[in-house]
């Protein structure tokens, strides 16, 4: 780690210099921090992951995979709005990752890490979709 050179995500985040000591941060949100937040293939990769947790784990039914989902990044359970929400914005997700599965394969391939083989890739990029959408969720990227 470069001390002078910090990574490019800290200053978009107005992260403090590594120069010194920092107390406290100052709370910023700016449109640059959900674009790096929705496109860097460090959180694309992210959010497939958490996609095929919830494809594994989160249940048979679309309404109790967004559920777990919500669980998973907000640490407390989803009200039904939410949730239909999230059942409604994946099934439109889900509907042009059918009808285009050269942009699912693509999406599911950002970052290092390899995509699962046995999971159908028109579902696992919608619910990566949805797991993108989560993790730029204020309520889980802010502090209080």
């Amino acid at each position: 780690i470069k001390r002078t050179s910090p990574p490019p995500q800290m200053s978009t985040f107005d992260g403090p210099s590594r120069e010194s000591c920092s107390v406290r941060r100052e709370r910023t949100n700016t449109p640059l921090q959900s674009l790096l937040l929705f496109n860097d293939p460090q959180y694309v990769e992210a959010a497939v992951a958490l996609a095929e947790r919830t494809l594994r784990h989160g249940g048979e039914s679309d309404a109790g995979r967004a559920a777990y989902m919500l669980r998973q990044c907000l640490s407390r359970a989803a009200s039904q709005e939410e949730i239909d929400e999230l059942v409604r914005g994946y099934a439109e997700d889900l509907e042009t990752f059918r009808s285009d599965e050269e942009a699912a394969r693509k999406l599911i391939a950002v970052g290092k890490r390899p995509p699962s083989k046995d999971l159908d890739p028109g579902e696992l990029a919608a619910w990566t979709m949805t797991a993108n959408l989560l993790l730029n969720l204020d309520e889980l990227v802010t502090k209080n």
